[in-house]
C-alpha cells in the first residue's frame, strides 16, 4: 500500500493544447516533485541582462476544468540561487478560465547576463485549489495574539 493509497485521489486531470508544433509538455522530474517542469519553446537562445525582463514563451495552453483550481507558476530554484534568474511577477497564475499559451516572466536580478537556451527548463507549474470568497464589509475585525503586528512582529527566532 502506497501513501497515495492512504488519501483521497488528489489527481486532476487536464487538457493540454500545443500551439507551437515543437512545444514540449510539462512533466514533473520525480514522482515526488510538486511541480511540473515548464521548458522555453524558442527558436533560438534569449539572452537577459542584468535588471531585464523577457517574456518566454512555452508553446502549450492548458484547460482547468474545476474553476476551484489554479496552476501556479513558480521560478525553479537552481536558476534564481545559481543565476539570480527569477520571475518578473513574483508568481504567475493560471486562472482556470484561461485558454491561452502560458508564457514567463523572466527577470535577471545578478550582474551577469543568463542566456535561456531553445528548451531549456525554465519555470515549475503547480496545480492547486482555490477558495472562491464572499467579501463582507465591517467595522472591526476579530482580535488574536498577533493582532495588528505587522513585517517582523513575531521576531527573528
Amino acid at each position: 500500500m502506497t501513501d497515495r493509497d492512504n488519501m483521497t485521489d488528489m489527481t486532476k486531470h487536464i487538457k493540454i493544447k500545443k500551439f507551437r508544433p515543437n512545444a514540449k509538455i510539462p512533466v514533473q522530474a520525480t514522482e515526488g516533485s510538486a511541480g511540473m517542469d515548464l521548458y522555453a519553446c524558442i527558436d533560438s537562445p534569449i539572452t537577459i541582462k542584468h535588471g531585464e525582463i523577457k517574456l518566454i514563451p512555452t508553446g502549450v495552453g492548458i484547460a482547468l476544468s474545476d474553476k476551484y483550481c489554479a496552476a501556479f507558476i513558480y521560478a525553479r530554484s537552481g536558476l534564481g540561487i545559481k543565476h539570480g534568474i527569477c520571475l518578473a511577477n513574483g508568481v504567475g497564475v493560471v486562472d482556470s478560465d484561461y485558454r491561452g499559451e502560458i508564457c514567463v516572466g523572466l527577470c535577471n536580478v545578478s550582474s551577469d547576463e543568463y542566456t535561456v537556451e531553445p528548451f531549456e527548463r525554465i519555470a515549475q507549474m503547480v496545480i492547486a485549489p482555490v477558495y472562491s470568497a464572499v467579501l463582507s464589509t465591517c467595522s472591526e475585525l476579530d482580535e488574536t495574539s498577533r493582532d495588528t503586528g505587522g513585517f517582523g512582529s513575531t521576531g527573528k527566532k
